[in-house]
């Protein structure tokens, strides 16, 4: 029997629950969705009309067409992003299509606004072909100052935004790949530097050669991280392998510097530092095996790929992607800060360097408040997105990326 459930928007029983669902605050809070488009001016009568629209708003399109650099002060455009995704990679779901895409896309929109300020609009694809995922982006492109790819599949994620990048002049950032990659280092440099250790002591190993386990293997080699290895399914990637996709051959070329073959428990001997963001098990006496003192950061959700009860046995540092555990690995730390310092300055593009800045400038949030269950702050401090907005605009600046 279907009942009636509180419309969140309005507070009013105005719908009617289908029977097939029950009715919990998941659902209750969903109906209708979580955005809405509120104005930033009055129309209140006439006067206030002609200003808002016509005819007054011809004399703004008028000087923007003279001069089109005046958009960014005139419109929107510089505070607004478009996350855009095609429904193949959602969540731990996968391929779920455009439309169940929704909800997910509509939350990392107020993401955006709740924890960077800035305002982001969900574009969900009904295509998966590259091509036409990039030709639809570079045709909407105009009305946004920043696109943030999400849940797109890997390898086609690589291509997309590789040419998204080459083709636009701003902002382009697949947060499954970088928000994630610079989180994970932050969260390492201060376990590293609780442990009284350097990047340049760590042997690291990453479960998973997805868009997550490429991006950390190159921001950690970036950053100076001893050496890495990633790990797919089939074993550790490395060159003498004849099964590699063009993306893991890449991979296979800048990284594992000691030649590790075999399986992935195989490349945790010794290792300083497992990252997991590929979901399954690693058995205990893995890791186990792995150096004195290591950390462990087994981030798939929500089942870790080391059970942080497990974990504690062995590593000095335990991280999670999860919110009920200590040091969550989590991209809401990131990307609204990478956003907002980038359109604060107009940047063309997010650059390495950027990335970088905003991992150092999220370590240091909390430098003098490290213990083994805090080497990462938490989503809800305030100090993150003005110190991630901070260092971003900074480096933007200073590797000539900004346009103000």
């Amino acid at each position: 029997m279907a009942a009636e459930i509180v419309n969140p928007r309005n507070g009013t029983d105005t719908a009617e629950a289908d029977e097939d669902f029950p009715i919990d605050p998941v659902f209750a809070l969903h109906r209708g969705g979580k955005m809405e488009v509120v104005a930033t001016v009055p129309v209140r009568d006439a006067d206030d009309l002609s200003l808002a629209y016509t005819p007054g708003v011809a004399d703004v399109c008028t000087a923007i067409a003279e001069r089109p650099e005046l958009v960014h002060d005139y419109t929107w455009k510089s505070q607004v992003v478009a996350v855009v995704t095609d429904g193949t990679a959602v969540l731990g779901l996968g391929d779920i299509g455009p439309e169940a895409s929704l909800p997910v896309m509509e939350g990392k929109a107020i993401l955006f606004k709740q924890f960077g300020g800035v305002d982001a609009v969900p574009i969900a694809l009904a295509c998966t072909d590259v091509d036409e995922i990039v030709e639809t982006v570079v045709r909407l492109a105009p009305s946004f100052g920043g696109i943030n790819l999400e849940d797109i599949s890997a390898p086609r994620c690589f291509e997309i935004e590789r040419r998204l990048k080459d083709a636009l002049d701003i902002p382009v950032f697949h947060d499954d790949q970088h928000g994630t990659a610079v989180v994970t280092l932050a969260a390492l440099r201060n376990a590293a530097t609780l442990t009284g250790r350097s990047l340049g002591d760590l042997r690291a190993v990453i479960s998973g050669a997805g868009a997550a386990g490429v991006a950390i293997a190159k921001i950690l080699l970036e950053a100076g991280v001893g050496d890495v290895a990633v790990t797919d399914r089939k074993g550790v990637v490395h060159a003498g392998r004849d099964d590699l996709n063009a993306v893991k051959r890449e991979v296979a070329s800048y990284t594992n510097k000691a030649g590790l073959t075999g399986s992935l428990q195989d490349a945790l001997v010794g290792a300083d530092v497992f990252i997991g963001v590929s979901g399954g098990t690693v058995p205990e006496e893995a890791v186990a095996r792995m150096a004195e003192g290591c950390f462990v950061f087994a981030m798939a959700n929500p089942t870790p790929e080391v059970h942080p009860d497990v974990a504690h046995k062995y590593a000095a540092v335990v991280a999670t992607g999860r919110s009920d555990f200590p040091n969550q690995i989590n991209n809401v730390l990131a990307f609204p800060g990478i956003f907002a310092g980038a359109l604060q300055v107009r940047a063309s593009a997010i650059t390495e360097t950027m990335k970088l800045a905003a991992a150092e400038a999220l370590a240091a949030v909390v430098a003098g408040e490290l213990s083994a269950d805090r080497v990462i702050p938490s989503p809800f401090d305030p100090r993150v997105a003005p110190a991630v907005t901070a260092a971003v605009a900074a480096a933007a600046r200073a590797e000539g990326v900004a346009r103000r």
